[in-house]
């Protein structure tokens, strides 16, 4: 892989649907983007999200997740393959080891439905809304051995109306994440 214009190399790791990866795809077709996505991995064979790889020709992969160790390991292996200088988790299910992270030594960022440090994991709508906040949002952070805990690059915040449920709140959150991913990129990226 040559490196040229001075974008990052990218992998986006997807276990789903992938609107994330969508929208990160059309930032990087940006001509001021600061990313190239060179390959897209996930550890679901059925994840939608690769359709939107292939429908723009990205390289992409499944490795299959039967534990932890052999998969970060063939996971590495790609990543310097591909001279990946970005991990960017979308909507990515499997949390990423210490070890992994530290032989990376390169950014990984990851989104997630909440402000945090609020609601840390999964089911953060049905805890936004139980717990009758007047808010809920996104976080992009950088990933750290501690889930959900690194460093924040971006939030952006979304009311909560009574009106509510787990469903309407996923979409509004989903929104604000499809417009604060690649600006995040570019805030972590242009302080580089």
């Amino acid at each position: 892989m040559e490196k040229s214009s001075g974008k990052k190399n990218t992998a986006v790791l997807i276990s789903g649907r992938g609107s994330n990866l969508r929208s990160l795809i059309k930032y990087s077709k940006e001509k001021k983007s600061l990313i190239r996505i060179v390959i897209v991995v996930s550890d679901n064979f059925s994840a939608k999200g690769l359709n939107h790889a292939n429908k723009f020709k990205i390289n992409n992969i499944v490795i299959k997740y039967s534990n932890r160790k052999s998969f970060e390991n063939r996971l590495l292996k790609l990543l310097k393959r591909n001279n990946v200088d970005l991990i960017c988790l979308a909507g990515f299910m499997k949390i990423l080891s210490g070890s992994f992270i530290k032989k990376f030594y390169k950014p990984i960022l990851n989104i997630h439905p909440s402000l945090l440090p609020k609601y840390k994991g999964l089911n953060t709508h049905n805890r936004a809304i139980q717990n009758k906040d007047k808010y809920s949002g996104a976080t992009v952070h950088i990933v750290s051995e501690k889930l959900d805990s690194g460093k924040i690059i971006l939030q952006k915040k979304v009311k909560i109306l009574k009106s509510d449920n787990k469903k309407s709140l996923e979409k509004k959150v989903l929104k604000i994440e499809h417009k604060i991913y690649p600006k995040a990129i570019i805030k972590l990226l242009a302080s580089d």
